[in-house]
This record gives C-alpha cells, sequence and structure tokens, in this order.
C-alpha cells in the first residue's frame, strides 16, 4: 500500500494567500472546511482539478470535531428500515477504515439485556447487519450470557441483566482525520486556507462565477474565480444560499432543521474496557453510547432542535442531566457533574421537508442532499463522517451535470491512504488508549525529529506535536492545537487551561501571530462546565 511522503508538506499561511491571489481562475472553490468540504477537496484534486477550499473558522471547527467518533453502519437506520443508508454507510465504513488505519479502527460494541426478549430481538436485528455488511463485516454478533456480558461490561448495571449482544462497528478521531484529508487534499495540488470566510458570491450573466473572501488575521479581502462553486458550509449553508438567491431575485426556503448533539467525557474507570457500551432506546428514544476513547469514556447523544446557529453551542442543562441519569441507569456507578472531565455541543445539519417546521429532529432523515442552483451553485449538506467520501463523489456528478466542469472518472479515492497511514497498512495502536505518537502513523519519526520530542506537556502531548501543528497542519491558535490536533480540550478541559499558555508561547515562535490564548481560556471554562465571566 503506498503512502504519502515521509517528509510532511510544511505549511505557510503567506504562501497559501499568494498563490489564492495569483491564480486567475479554479476549476472548484469549495466553501467549508469540515468533513464533507474537505472530502470533496480532496476527490476533485484527486482527479486532477485545481482546487481552492476556504474555511472560515479552522478545519473541522464546527460539527466535524463533535461526533460520537464511530465510524458506523448506522444500526438505528437499519430499525428505521433504511436498507441503502446503512448499506452505503457498511462499505464506506471498510472504505475509511482501509485509508486511515492510524486514525479509523474496529470497536466492538456490547448491547446489555435487561428483558429477555431484547437477546433475541436485537441480536437478529444484529445478524441482519452483519449480512448486510458482508465481506466488509468487521466480526460476528455473538449472543451473550449474563456472566460473559458482565466480563465484557465490568461495571455494567447488574441487576436484572439478563444477558446481551456483541456486535462489531468502528471507531475514529474525527479531528484529526479532518486534517489528515486537508493534508492529502494539498499534496494531491489542493490549496487550503483556513480562517479565511468567504463574504459573497461573484455572479455573472445569472451564473456565479467564484467569491470574495477575507483573510480573518490580516482582513485583506481575495477575488477568488472558479468554474464551479460548492457550498459545503454545513448547518451554515442557508446563509450561502440565501446570497445566492438574492443575486437571482427569487427567495429560497431554508433546508436546513439543526439539532444539537451532546456529549460528556468521564473517567475510564467508570467503564474500564475496550468494549463500547449501547443502550438501543433511552427515554427519549435514542441511542446512548457509553465509547472508550483515547483514555477516556464518552457519554451520549441527544437530539435537540435548534433555532439559532451559534458557533460554539452549549449544552442544556436538560441535555447534561438526562445523559448523567441515563447512563447511571446501566452503570454500577451513576456519573455525575462533578465527574465529568469535558462536555461539548455539536449540531447536526438535518435536511428537513420543506413543509417540516424543525421541531422533530429525530424523524429527520440523516441522508445527504445535493442540490444545484439555478446560478449553478452547488449545496450539499446532511449526512454524517461515515459517508463523507461517498457524499464527495455525489457532489461531483452534480458540478458534471450542472456542466461546471468536464466529467472525469470517479472512484480515485476507494483506494487513497491518507497522509500518515502505515507502510503495513495496519494500526500500531489502539484508540482506546491515549494520543500519542503512534496517532501519527508513518509521520511519528519526522515528529521525533522536531525540538520538543522529549518535553511531554501531559499525556499524548508533546511540545514536538505543537510545533508540527503549527509547521505542517495548519494550526493558527491555541485552540486549533487543544481542541482539533490535539484532542486535550474534547478529553479534559481543565487541564487543556493549564497547559494552554506554554502552547501559546510555542505557537508565537512558530507563527509570531496572535494565538488567542485569553479566548481559548474562556472556551475551557465552557467545556469544563464552569460559569463563563
Amino acid at each position: 500500500m503506498s503512502t504519502a511522503a515521509a517528509t510532511p508538506l510544511s505549511v505557510h499561511r503567506t504562501d497559501l494567500l499568494a498563490r489564492l491571489g495569483a491564480t486567475p481562475v479554479f476549476d472548484l472553490v469549495v466553501v467549508g472546511g469540515g468533513a464533507t468540504g474537505l472530502g470533496v477537496a480532496l476527490d476533485a484534486a484527486a482527479r486532477g482539478f485545481k482546487v481552492a477550499l476556504l474555511e472560515a473558522m479552522d478545519f473541522a471547527k464546527g460539527t466535524s470535531s463533535r461526533a460520537t467518533k464511530l465510524v458506523h453502519g448506522g444500526v438505528r437506520y437499519l430499525a428505521q428500515g433504511n436498507i441503502s443508508l446503512v448499506r452505503e454507510a457498511l462499505h464506506e465504513r471498510t472504505t475509511l477504515l482501509n485509508n486511515a488505519p492510524h486514525i479509523a479502527q474496529p470497536l466492538a460494541f456490547v448491547m446489555p439485556s435487561y428483558k429477555m426478549l431484547d437477546t433475541p430481538f436485537y441480536g437478529i436485528g444484529l445478524k441482519m447487519y452483519d449480512a448486510l455488511a458482508g465481506k466488509a463485516g468487521l466480526g460476528s454478533t455473538q449472543f451473550l450470557s449474563a456472566g460473559a456480558t458482565r466480563r465484557l461490561l465490568p461495571t455494567v448495571q447488574n441487576k436484572g441483566l439478563k444477558g446481551g449482544v456483541k456486535y462489531w462497528d468502528g471507531q475514529f478521531d474525527d479531528a484529526r482525520l479532518a486534517i489528515a484529508l486537508a493534508r492529502t487534499a494539498a499534496a494531491k495540488g489542493a490549496l487550503l486556507v483556513n480562517y479565511c470566510p468567504v463574504t459573497e458570491l461573484i455572479q455573472e450573466e445569472g451564473r456565479v462565477a467564484g467569491v470574495v473572501c477575507k483573510d480573518a488575521e490580516s482582513g485583506q479581502r481575495y477575488t477568488v474565480r472558479a468554474r464551479c462553486v460548492v457550498n459545503a458550509t454545513g448547518p451554515w449553508v442557508d446563509h450561502l444560499r440565501q446570497q445566492d438567491a438574492e443575486l437571482m431575485g427569487k427567495p429560497v426556503k431554508p433546508m436546513v432543521a439543526p439539532s444539537q448533539g451532546v456529549h460528556l467525557v468521564v473517567d475510564r474507570d467508570f467503564l474500564p474496557s475496550d468494549h463500547a457500551l449501547l443502550v438501543p432506546k433511552t427515554a427519549d428514544g435514542r441511542v446512548l453510547f457509553a465509547v472508550p476513547w483515547l483514555g477516556k469514556v464518552i457519554l451520549g447523544t441527544t437530539d435537540t432542535p435548534r433555532h439559532d446557529l451559534a458557533r460554539e453551542p452549549r449544552p442544556f442543562e436538560e441535555e447534561l442531566n438526562f445523559i448523567l441519569s441515563e447512563a447511571g441507569k446501566y452503570l454500577s456507578r451513576a456519573p455525575t457533574m462533578a465527574d465529568v472531565r469535558s462536555m461539548w455541543a455539536g449540531l447536526r445539519p438535518l435536511v428537513k421537508p420543506q413543509d417540516d417546521d424543525g421541531e422533530n429532529t429525530k424523524g429527520i432523515s440523516r441522508e445527504h442532499t445535493v442540490l444545484t442552483s439555478k446560478s449553478g451553485m452547488v449545496t450539499v449538506t446532511g449526512g454524517k463522517w461515515t459517508t463523507y467520501r461517498a457524499m464527495a463523489e455525489d457532489v461531483l456528478d452534480a458540478c458534471f451535470d450542472a456542466q461546471r466542469l468536464p466529467r472525469k472518472p470517479g472512484g480515485v479515492t476507494v483506494h487513497l491512504p491518507l497522509v500518515g497511514t502505515p507502510a503495513s497498512g495496519r494500526a500500531q495502536h489502539s484508540m482506546h488508549m491515549a494520543q500519542g505518537m503512534h496517532s501519527y502513523g508513518s509521520e511519528a519519526d519526522f515528529i521525533a525529529s522536531l525540538p520538543g520530542a522529549e518535553v511531554w506537556l501531559a499525556n499524548g502531548l508533546s511540545e514536538a506535536m505543537v510545533r508540527f501543528a503549527a509547521r505542517c497542519e495548519y494550526a493558527r491558535t491555541v485552540e486549533d492545537v487543544l481542541a482539533r490536533r490535539s484532542r486535550l480540550l474534547f478529553l479534559d478541559a481543565r487541564l487543556a487551561a493549564k497547559l494552554a499558555p506554554r502552547v501559546a508561547e510555542i505557537l508565537q515562535e512558530e507563527l509570531g501571530s496572535d494565538t488567542a490564548l485569553t479566548a481559548f481560556l474562556v472556551l475551557a471554562q465552557q467545556y469544563a462546565g464552569e460559569k463563563v465571566a
């Protein structure tokens, strides 16, 4: 299996912006640097198109860094009868696990049963899940006795336990996968610029012909011309759609019904296992997960309609209480707010039917939608991380169908290893372990050669990793490093705040620009569940 070059590409913002201003016209401009936008940029660049991607904040700053960290076919979509979505997701699950084994790996789940009929009922459904996966399956579903369930989940609630079901899905580090996609796209020739919001669309003779963007650091504006513009801004797609519609003189109805998902992180002793716990139906009808991840345990998630589009949404108190209450029913020791190391909320860009008011987000499809406006702008939203690659192919098909780009053969990313993929194509660590050098795959030796490789700020974060984030991973601020290049903010917000000043010093040495330390300290308070002054 081929991999990226041993010496990583360096990133110099001045060079990126110079290239942005000097390019007469791009084939494709992608607006939005989340999972979908990055997938589109990589696919297009791999097909030989001249691509620019512009992100208003940092890559994966929004929804794409706030997932449940699962690469899955969607067990509950199977229960809804959405066979096509499950089959596609299972296929893409295998592709992702193969293309980024240092970032995504198989994970076993155990579903404890407290009613006699639960084990056969859910077990049969999961056997169907195995059948749909076929050769792409990660392991066979097993029916468990109560004793076997307790061995796999040592802290599961024992009272009334009848047995359980074990099945397989995948797990990943969402923000690090986003950075790997960005860097792989750059290696294929794409130009990616974060902290460069698009401020307006350019229309000529009724067609979108590019965008105007602004470097958030200098304030300089750039006119970026393109044969095709893709709106991949997730929950915020309607903002650009409205701009497009106003230029055309025709209003459009919003297509996104935002839904908030909340996750809490507790210490591993609440679930000291390499197996995840899954509750198929909680009091609100959603699935509850307790997932081992990078040395901690993630509890979630909720599904709460929102009518705003906050960049940094806060968990509602009722959501926190709900997760803790439900987790307490299935764990021998019930977690409390005092046990929470970090908490976060993310917005899902659910696509609502045109007659829907967005009040029942649990009933809205998780499938993605691709629309082409009369001006030729292509908008994509919805979907999930697991199917990002298939979504990208659908977007490019829309660009071809609109005759904005010449059609080129697809399938180029099916067997395309992302940067850092080990030469063996196999993971050298477990996602259950704290993030460390092993999570960088084939680039670990390069990082070990950087200054500060022996100076560990915390378990899983060295000074060299901070320098690598600044030099090669597009990091500009303390938050970029501690939230998305490292995942410390999501794992232990108070520890992240403690380390932030030193991280800021290193970034200042590397970049010589504002590292936004103060803003990060305020954000860390929010993730720690503390009141922000």
